[in-house]
């Protein structure tokens, strides 16, 4: 018989009661099926999806919710049929919760999963509680166990990490390849070491702020270019021999930064749309059909998880650099309003549930 919820136990969660509202309160802990695990959180990072639901402007976050999708901490308890795992593990898990048995799944694709639901999301369809709480469930499909010495922070970026191997996976990369990132946010800064190893020689990191470029710099990016102050594209034609770059990674999703991508890129070349700010966006067809180029679209992750926590383990890529701020659960709301304010220099806030 399953307990009411006057019978489970509470945690503390901060809740999106309404849009540009959180509150720090009692809920029920989550009740978890034969196959789910309940992880106790420990790292809990704000994701800028988080910071778009915070205000209803991605209608995929409707209130009452919590939110929280990159995660990282350790078994509480598991479901009876649960294998593999046990009390006490340490792991983090994906974002994406995948069935398991449709076309897609079947075929390795989980992240185009036709019943793909997404932690800490609310879009009408589903209600997904995410994991800016002291417990989340998960299904163990969703699992992964996490090394001894990672730190709970750092795996807790392995959600965001994923996303920028994944696109790195996507992008056609001969090794000695020249590539172009445009976006030095969050996910371009760690595309910036991710292409790098996928065997890039040359990574030019695009970004109309300089402290994020100074970061890039110090990341891997051979040269930062600032639209504001230099002319992106004849330079990047300077540094390739007059061809323009082999690949270009776009993470901002805006018509603007979609048309530099394609500009820097020689005939013949790839473009992977990471970012995707607006839902529609201009592209410049005649560009793209006369010089053949090749658009991939990149979407979450797609089995890359261990490969991420291996390459953290070993430090080649590196996400405490990209760690503005570690806080409490009740601290999170002013963060949250922080981030939004677009605070001068913040980059990720990692939420600790349990201290």
């Amino acid at each position: 018989m399953k307990k009411t919820n006057e019978e489970r136990t509470t945690m503390k969660a901060m809740l999106l009661t309404e849009y540009k509202q959180l509150e720090v309160t009692d809920m029920p802990e989550p009740e978890i099926g034969s196959r789910d695990v309940l992880v106790e959180v420990r790292a809990c990072g704000i994701c800028g999806s988080d910071i778009h639901g915070y205000d209803g402007s991605s209608g995929r976050r409707i209130p009452p919710l919590v939110m929280g999708h990159e995660a990282a901490g350790v078994v509480a308890k598991k479901g009876s049929d649960v294998d593999g795992f046990e009390v006490g593990d340490r792991v983090t898990f994906d974002s994406t919760v995948s069935c398991g048995h449709c076309k897609f799944c079947r075929a390795g694709n989980i992240n185009l999963c036709d019943n793909r639901k997404v932690l800490g999301v609310s879009c009408g369809e589903y209600r997904q509680h995410g994991a800016f709480a002291q417990y989340v469930a998960v299904p163990q499909n969703i699992l992964y166990k996490i090394p001894e010495g990672l730190a709970f922070e750092h795996a807790a970026m392995i959600e965001a990490v994923s996303i920028a191997v994944h696109a790195a996976n996507r992008a056609p990369v001969r090794l000695g390849d020249t590539a172009v990132i445009v976006g030095s946010g969050m996910i371009g800064l760690l595309v910036v070491q991710a292409i790098r190893l996928a065997g890039c020689s040359q990574v030019i990191a695009v970004d109309l702020d300089e402290d994020r470029l100074k970061l890039a710099r110090e990341l891997g990016a051979d040269v930062t270019l600032n639209p504001q102050s230099d002319d992106v594209v004849a330079q990047i034609q300077s540094l390739t021999g007059g061809q323009g770059a082999d690949i270009a990674i776009e993470v901002v999703g805006a018509s603007v930064t979609i048309q530099t991508a394609i500009d820097a890129t020689r005939k013949g070349g790839a473009i992977t749309l990471v970012g995707n700010l607006a839902p529609k966006v201009e592209v410049p067809l005649q560009a793209i059909v006369t010089r053949e180029l090749t658009l991939y679209g990149s979407c979450a992750s797609n089995g890359e998880y261990p490969a991420c926590i291996d390459l953290l383990e070993r430090g080649d890529i590196k996400v405490e650099p990209l760690i503005t701020a570690k806080a409490s659960l009740e601290e999170g709301p002013d963060y949250f309003a922080r981030l939004y304010k677009g605070e001068p220099g913040a980059m990720k806030v990692i939420i600790q549930p349990n201290g």
